[in-house]
């Protein structure tokens, strides 16, 4: 196999997790905070971070290996338009996950210690991951909207 296919596939295996597992992360845990079910919440809180771990993180690192891999091989230049609005949109999203996500999951998933056992779910998990959802949607939107700039490469 020639080290393109090989960089793309790995770009593309990244891409697949990445996206996949925040999408369905999302509406995994959505489902389950519907519920209200004081296990099922902090079931899923928990897994919300274990999956943010392993694929978000793992996936976020293959595309970025992929593509930057590819970049240096085929000597593109980093500021062609497509590139650049890809660039952005993936480190936006990444800086909201750092910055915003994962220290309000971490706040989560000590809260849902507390009430695992069948506690009640305080006032302040809900306020929280209300904040949570709608960031998360955003660092979910960037990422996706890159797919256009990857597939078209408009210039």
């Amino acid at each position: 196999m020639n080290t393109y296919l090989a960089l793309k596939s790995l770009h593309l295996l990244g891409v697949v997790l990445f996206v996949g597992n925040i999408i369905v992360t999302g509406w995994w845990k959505l489902q389950a905070d519907r519920t209200r079910h004081p296990a099922i919440v902090a079931f899923a809180q928990r897994q919300v971070t274990l999956t943010d771990w392993i694929f978000t993180f793992g996936g976020s690192t293959l595309v970025v290996v992929g593509a930057y891999a590819n970049v240096y091989l085929h000597d593109l230049p980093l500021d062609a338009p497509w590139l650049l609005w890809g660039q952005a949109m993936f480190f936006a999203s990444g800086l909201l996950w750092l910055a915003i996500l994962i220290p309000l999951q971490i706040r989560l998933a000590r809260l849902a210690r507390g009430f695992a056992g069948g506690g009640p779910i305080p006032g302040e998990y809900w306020r929280l991951n209300r904040i949570w959802l709608w960031v998360g949607i955003l660092a979910t939107v960037l990422p996706a909207a890159n797919l256009y700039f990857m597939v078209f490469k408009p210039v």
